[in-house]
């Protein structure tokens, strides 16, 4: 992480390579292509295909060589056009909010993982989800990539995840970016809070936006529950799953067309 936030917008030549670029500065560029109204999909630090289509729109555009690389040039002109622009929500922003307005009725694919310690919440939470007529797959996966990577190739319509910590706190984090925020996500994490500490008023909870690797590299609605400290809510386990899947239940009815 250290490494992607060293970078600044214009600091280095972005192109599409494997891996793919990644950075504060890829954030950047798609901060400002998406307020310009080149579509690079989700604003994610990643520099894909997607991000790679739109640099080279934006050069056509700008009567540049159309090569989808950012290079210093085609950053300066960027930068000069969005001076002239304004600032604004950007079409990434948009389109995600179209998508809380056109969601279909009802949720059905939910991934739920846990990073240790939380199986049998993580348990219980997905018993309760099924019970609701979800499909539910559970990851018990050490490494971030397993859960992005399963909730990806599930094409699941929301992801939950859950990791413990000593300190009297809960944090519910959403994927947001400057320039972008996951609305459904952001919406998830809202009535996660919201029950938890309804269920527990003993907890300290608070639903954040953050650009957590889970949080950025899975494309559907996504939470990260950190929940301390972690004996109690162990010992509460019956009672902090019930409110997920609550929460859940109100966030599927709340999306769903009038």
């Amino acid at each position: 992480m250290l490494v992607e936030a060293s970078w600044s917008f214009g600091d280095r030549m972005l192109y599409l390579t494997s891996p793919n670029l990644r950075g504060e500065d890829v954030t950047e560029l798609q901060t400002h292509l998406s307020r310009l109204g080149f579509d690079c999909g989700r604003v994610d630090g990643i520099f894909g295909p997607l991000t790679a289509r739109a640099v080279s729109d934006f050069q056509s555009n700008a009567g540049m060589s159309a090569d989808g690389i950012c290079s210093a040039t085609t950053a300066m002109g960027i930068l000069r056009l969005g001076s002239q622009s304004g600032s604004g929500p950007g079409i990434a922003t948009l389109r995600e909010t179209e998508n809380v307005l056109a969601a279909e009725r009802g949720f059905h694919r939910v991934v739920i993982g846990q990073f240790g310690g939380f199986s049998g919440i993580a348990r219980l939470v997905s018993r309760a989800l099924r019970e609701q007529h979800d499909v539910v797959m559970l990851v018990d996966e050490p490494e971030v990539s397993s859960h992005s990577r399963a909730a990806n190739h599930f094409a699941a319509d929301a992801y939950l995840g859950l990791e413990g910590h000593g300190e009297a706190e809960c944090t519910i984090a959403y994927y947001q970016v400057p320039g972008f925020t996951s609305v459904r996500g952001e919406a998830l994490a809202t009535k996660v809070a919201e029950e938890l500490s309804r269920t527990l008023p003993g907890l300290s909870v608070s639903a954040v936006g953050m650009r957590l690797p889970i949080l950025r590299e899975t494309k559907m609605p996504a939470v990260l529950c950190s929940l301390g400290p972690f004996q109690e809510v162990v010992d509460h386990a019956p009672e902090v799953a019930g409110a997920l899947s609550r929460a859940f239940g109100e966030w599927q009815s709340t999306a769903r067309p009038d």
